[in-house]
């Protein structure tokens, strides 16, 4: 079997599966993302998440993460509702409506991973949905899947941002797709001048300790800095507007994934719906919610904090 023949049935059943978009890139280490990954790093732009500076060699080297790789897959899939929150109500970030993406992504992954071997051999891989040590944005831009946004995501020119970016690196040879696509943003400054926090720097740079979705998901501390007063915008959980205004995502279309249908309760609870909510309500109703991240106390911090002027 020759590698388009392999590439053929990976890309194949990527579809069959759902997902949107597969591009495929050659296994090789990230040297000009890792530079960046450095300078970022040391300019504390990462806040409270010391997690980020772990397993360094990791995030750029594939081949730390799978022996012998030789090919780096990437898959997108859609997120963007059908459905939009009531308005007046607080926000929550349109990826966190429907079940928690890394169970159902990593459930295609293993379906993908096993195809591979049953249909072309015994091959060793893993997949990653961004919960460990791979630069997910670099590797679907070297795939010719898109560029990287001034927002710091990925933007497809037929299909916007509301994406899902999931990783499968395989030491199987396949046919690499274009390297690199052209960067449509343009003089565009949306999203700069969007942004709530002033966190999207020039040279798409994202100061992430400055971000909504930093403060209102990975910080665990017990408040929310008085700095930020008046400048959440009603944002609970995440924030979306910088993609809100991304002019590329008038292309978006609703999602066909089941599993990324709205809780009913994240499209209309209310601010006193919020603030009523028990502890034992909130893990039954969001057991399988990307909001029980930031775990019941958490919710109820954003809460307050967006009640008082936030």
């Amino acid at each position: 079997m020759n590698t388009t023949q392999r590439t053929d049935i990976i890309k194949n059943y990527a579809t069959t599966l759902g997902f949107n978009f597969c591009g495929i890139a050659k296994a090789v280490q990230l040297e000009e993302d890792a530079r960046r990954l450095e300078s970022w790093l040391n300019k504390g732009m990462h806040g409270t998440m010391q997690y980020m500076e772990n397993h360094f060699d990791m995030r750029i080297d594939p081949t730390k993460l799978v022996p012998g790789a030789k090919s780096v897959i990437t898959l997108l899939l859609n997120y963007f509702p059908a459905e939009q929150q009531n308005t007046d109500i607080p926000k929550i970030a349109k990826y966190a409506y429907g079940d928690d993406y890394h169970e159902v992504i990593r459930e295609k992954l293993r379906a993908l991973l096993q195809h591979i071997k049953v249909n072309i051999g015994e091959v060793e891989g893993r997949g990653f949905i961004d919960s460990a040590p791979v630069l997910e944005r670099s590797w679907a831009k070297r795939s010719g899947l898109g560029w990287i946004g001034k927002n710091g995501n990925l933007i497809h020119k037929q299909a916007g941002s509301f994406f899902f970016i999931a990783t499968l690196i395989v030491d199987l040879e396949l046919d690499y797709d274009q390297l690199y696509v052209k960067d449509y943003c343009g003089s565009c400054t949306r999203c700069i001048d969007a942004c709530p926090t002033d966190a999207i720097l020039p040279d798409k740079v994202i100061d992430g300790s400055k971000c909504i979705s930093y403060f209102t998901i990975e910080l665990k501390e017990a408040l929310i800095p008085d700095a930020m007063k008046d400048k959440f915008n009603d944002w609970m959980f995440g924030c979306d507007v910088c993609q809100d205004v991304c002019p590329w995502n008038r292309f978006s279309k609703p999602t066909n994934e089941i599993n990324f249908k709205p809780i009913p309760e994240i499209l209309n609870f209310s601010t006193n719906d919020w603030e009523d909510l028990t502890e034992e309500s909130f893990k039954h109703i969001f057991k399988s919610s990307p909001l029980k991240r930031s775990k019941w106390k958490g919710i109820k911090r954003n809460i307050h904090f967006i009640k008082r002027g936030g």
